[in-house]
């Protein structure tokens, strides 16, 4: 039953992470092809895309504080509710980009919105990366496979980039310039609906942590802030 459980956890946590990080990579993919034309067209080209490529950046400044957070929470609630919580945080992000206006519908708050989006989603991957790790290797401590059943989630960043990078050159492929400008690149924004709807259908499927559990039974969860422990 434990090893039925722990190949359970470990495909969960995989799966879960490569459908972050292919939410978080689709932006980078598509920021410097379309979000410079339709978010920042008041600018120059390689000024338009150098600040599309800027909001990019802005997901990697949110995830340490989303690792802070959810990091947090996970001691205190468990891992399995946050881990549940960061794919839907990143889920919602990213359908929400797909369906901003243009700056030429809604002006300034194109750029905000998507900013406030992109922080989202480094907030989600933050606490995902190492709460899906962290849950591997609680469950598999002590076995004789722990460091390699461990290491597993770690493919899920440059899985995630392919997914990414394919599911665009293949809407690329079939669109026109036209197409693809005006509508087609929302799509892979949309699919984010299916892959959280199967991350998360698949992730309440697992147990809780052993140790976490063990912790809860002895009344043992931590009571500190994450930042004010010295």
């Amino acid at each position: 039953e434990h090893d039925k459980n722990l190949r359970r956890v470990v495909v969960s946590s995989l799966v879960g992470a490569v459908i972050e990080w292919y939410d978080f990579f689709l932006y980078g993919v598509v920021a410097g092809l379309i979000f410079n034309h339709l978010y920042f067209p008041e600018f120059d080209d390689r000024i338009g895309t150098m600040l599309a490529f800027a909001t990019f950046a802005v997901g990697f400044v949110a995830r340490p504080l989303g690792g802070l957070v959810f990091g947090h929470f996970g001691d205190k609630i468990g891992r399995k509710k946050v881990l549940v919580l960061t794919l839907m945080i990143m889920g919602t992000g990213t359908v929400a980009i797909g369906c901003i206006p243009s700056y030429a519908s809604i002006g300034i708050w194109a750029p905000i919105l998507l900013i406030l989006c992109r922080v989202a989603q480094g907030l989600g991957l933050g606490g995902e990366w190492g709460g899906a790790a962290l849950m591997v290797n609680e469950y598999c401590r002590g076995t004789r496979y722990q460091g390699l059943l461990g290491s597993i989630v770690q493919i899920a960043s440059p899985l995630g980039f392919l997914c990414a990078s394919g599911v665009f050159a293949i809407v690329t492929y079939v669109s026109t310039p036209e197409e693809l400008m005006s509508i087609t690149w929302r799509y892979p924004f949309f699919a984010s609906i299916v892959l959280v709807g199967l991350g998360v259908f698949i992730r309440s499927r697992i147990d809780e942590s052993p140790e976490f559990e063990n912790l809860k039974a002895n009344k043992d969860l931590s009571d500190h802030q994450p930042v004010l422990i010295v």
